[in-house]
């Protein structure tokens, strides 16, 4: 009996022992795993650098520039209507200024198009190349980290989102969780403001 109850105590030892160190393992495993990743916010690297603080500005002053050439435009077209109804309909002043007003409301509404064409190219040529220099960076960085793989992680803005832009966040949105991953963002902000 004594021996049964011993070989039991043996073998209900060796069962804690063999299952603490499975747990250890695991848990050395993971923190390893959780050390070769990194995490890198976008959002905050378009936020937070330099960058995107001086690309930012730039296109507020760009914008108030159209906004004012614009506005110039419009009084020029309203100042042509003013001036048109004091003329009799018919005679020739009174044609000389439909067609001088025809060809500043053309005018007026071209350039409303160019300009927003051109900031909407100008806004996508500048954020490929910020997010090819923030692939690359981001790259350098974890190689120096010994990363083995580095995800993306942005919030969702719940508060201002319609249900067609939430639904596309969520879909796009990918990273639910990253506890215990490097996050290498600030690492990629440093290294980019470096470079300008």
């Amino acid at each position: 009996m004594k021996a049964r109850i011993l070989i039991l105590g043996c073998l209900l030892g060796a069962v804690v022992l063999f299952i603490d160190h499975g747990y250890s393992e695991t848990e050395s495993k993971a923190d390893t795993l959780s050390s070769e990743i990194g995490i890198v916010s976008i959002q905050k690297i378009f936020q937070d650098s330099k960058r995107g603080s001086k690309y930012r500005a730039e296109a507020f002053t760009e914008q108030q520039r159209v906004k004012a050439d614009l506005e110039e435009l419009g009084r020029q077209v309203e100042a042509g209507e003013a001036g048109l109804r004091a003329l009799k309909a018919g005679s020739s002043d009174y044609m000389a200024q439909v067609k001088e007003l025809l060809e500043k409301r053309a005018n007026y509404l071209a350039r409303q198009e160019l300009y927003k064409q051109l900031m909407e190219l100008t806004d996508q040529l500048w954020t490929k190349q910020l997010y090819q220099d923030i692939l690359r960076v981001t790259g350098e960085v974890a190689k120096e980290k010994h990363l083995k793989l580095v995800l993306r992680e942005d919030a969702i803005d719940f508060s201002e989102t319609n249900i067609t832009e939430l639904g596309l966040a969520m879909r796009t949105h990918k990273l639910l969780y990253s506890g215990g991953c490097l996050d290498i963002t600030d690492e990629v902000i440093a290294q980019l403001d470096a470079e300008d």
